[in-house]
């Protein structure tokens, strides 16, 4: 490496040195965020993107400078995090596309980055920067970007040599940081710089370090807000989204991207979509990194869905401690999910204080799905109560993938409603999460149950035969009483369940039962069993005409 020079070992040592360098201002410039959202965490997101970058483009070897900068550009991409992961993402995209062109225009690999290409690079990141963001806004990242962008333009054009170009852009970009208090609203109420902006400038000040041995003294950015000047009149501002959703997107035709922009405005704010441009390969191959602000984390990723594949979801809290730093937490410890199906289940389980997800009709439930709900509970630890409606194949991916969320997904074995109503009585979200699920496990296992349907045709059951409108009891997947109708069928039902002992039966009805159903029950139960109890509750549920447990 010869001085003033931007070449392959440069360029490793210049990632290097800015993980170093935002690793001694992260807390610096944690502080100064509050645009778009007071979460304290933009440069903590800076660090782990760059060093995303920088792991990927130490593993290159050889002295191809646009081999370097397509790993940084990939390593960011695959590693951004929040809103100024992707900005940064976009900022290290920029270079490797020119660094690319410029090789292919030359017909071989480029040994170094000269003032020329390094003022190319930081204007075609202002255009991908903007191109992510859909619309910039004055006084954040993008105007530090954009002076210093068009600084070293200038100093290019005037023969200056690399060194000279890098240090116009980073004083470009000083200058610029300090007049962001003075270009948006909340950064002059709270008295601060751009979070972004100050992140923009410790990466160019550590180039300036990698290509001249010179550090510049900068003062420390801290909050100063006016002294006796009276805060901004307006109206109330609404709260923040809950959620930070950040995922990767491929297999996405390019003419997509703006629906699911579309889609995302509709859901949130702070959207960036931002493309890669650099597959595995090195060429362009339909990746895009997504980001968001959201109160439905799950319809954010399901937006993805609609338009292509989706790998690295990352989720979290918008809502939490504000002085924390790295992944925040739920807005909520522990839930209860329960799938469920029909209005009065709905009714009957969001009463008991559960989440309920309800399957539609000759649709079985997914993982996808699952985790949708279990995203949408806002809380990291959750007790799944499948009910019968969720394959054990969909159980386990839901986990799986939960556990990518960073969600404690507790799947509880009910087969039925009738034992997720027993495991649910018996919650308690101020026990250790191990003691909960065990004990509303233990709840739906003491819940004996079964289920009465009608027939459909002649058949041959092994309790006999039956004919169209016949009731059939099922217990444990097959059919142990033929009844003339519904109600004897389940009276012979509740008969053997009991034989075990018993003191509750409860009984839910579905679209499928009488409306005399339940007393013609009751009157059984109250001559035939004086011990027990028997409770009912229209759910609606399709299917089965009757679930009966039994505790």
């Amino acid at each position: 490496m010869s001085a003033g020079q931007l070449d392959a070992s440069t360029l490793r040592r210049w990632a290097h040195d800015a993980v170093a360098a935002l690793i001694s201002h992260t807390d610096e410039i944690n502080q100064l965020n509050v645009f778009p959202v007071a979460d304290a965490d933009t440069g903590t997101n800076m660090l782990f993107t760059m060093r995303a970058a920088w792991a990927q483009a130490d593993a290159v070897t050889g002295d191809d400078v646009t081999a370097v900068a397509a790993a940084l550009a990939a390593g960011a991409l695959r590693g951004a995090r929040g809103n100024s992961g992707v900005i940064l993402s976009q900022i290290l995209r920029a270079i490797a596309e020119v660094t690319a062109a410029a090789a292919d225009e030359q017909g071989g690999p480029l040994r170094d980055i000269g003032p020329e290409l390094f003022s190319t690079a930081l204007r075609h990141a202002v255009t991908l920067v903007v191109a992510s963001m859909g619309q910039p806004v004055p006084g954040t990242i993008v105007s530090v970007l954009h002076d210093a962008a068009a600084a070293a333009e200038d100093a290019a054009a005037g023969g200056a040599g690399l060194a000279g170009t890098v240090d116009a852009s980073t004083q470009a970009a000083a200058t610029a940081l300090d007049r962001t208090v003075t270009e948006l609203d909340v950064l002059a109420d709270a008295g601060v710089v751009d979070a972004g902006g100050r992140g923009l400038l410790v990466l160019l000040d550590a180039l300036t370090l990698t290509i001249t041995g010179h550090s510049t003294h900068r003062p420390v950015y801290t909050p100063a807000p006016k002294q006796g000047a009276p805060a901004r009149p307006g109206p109330e501002q609404p709260p923040p989204p809950r959620f930070e959703v950040m995922y990767l997107l491929s297999d996405c035709a390019a003419e997509h991207i703006e629906t699911l922009r579309a889609r995302l405005d509709e859901l949130g704010d702070s959207v960036a979509i931002a493309a890669s441009g650099f597959g595995q390969s090195g060429s362009g191959d339909g990746h895009y990194s997504v980001h968001v602000h959201a109160d439905d984390a799950g319809a954010a990723v399901e937006a993805g869905l609609a338009v292509g594949t989706l790998s690295q979801i990352q989720i979290t809290s918008l809502t939490g401690d504000s002085d924390r730093h790295g992944p925040r937490s739920w807005s909520r410890e522990r839930a209860v999910l329960a799938v469920v199906d029909g209005d009065g289940a709905e009714d009957l389980f969001v009463g008991e204080g559960a989440e309920v997800l309800r399957p539609e009709p000759d649709v079985p439930i997914s993982a996808q799905q699952l985790l949708h709900a279990l995203v949408k509970t806002g809380a990291g630890q959750v007790m799944v109560l499948p009910n019968g409606y969720v394959a054990a194949e969909e159980i386990v991916a839901g986990c799986a993938v939960a556990s990518d969320w960073g969600i404690d997904m507790v799947p509880v074995p009910t087969g039925s409603m009738v034992q997720g109503l027993a495991a649910l009585a018996v919650h308690d979200a101020q026990r250790r999460l191990v003691d909960d699920g065990y004990t509303m496990a233990r709840a739906a296992a003491a819940a004996r149950f079964g289920s009465v349907r009608i027939a459909a045709e002649e058949a041959l059951t092994w309790a006999g035969a039956c004919r169209p409108g016949d009731g059939l009891a099922i217990a444990g997947d097959e059919v142990v009483i033929v009844g003339d109708d519904v109600v004897a069928a389940a009276a012979g039902l509740i008969d053997l369940l009991l034989a075990a002992g018993g003191e509750l039966v409860t009984v839910l009805t579905g679209e499928a039962a009488g409306e005399d159903v339940a007393a013609r029950l009751a009157d059984h139960v109250h001559h035939k069993h004086l011990g027990a109890e028997l409770v009912t509750f229209h759910t609606g549920h399709r299917g089965d005409a009757l679930l009966i447990g039994v505790e």
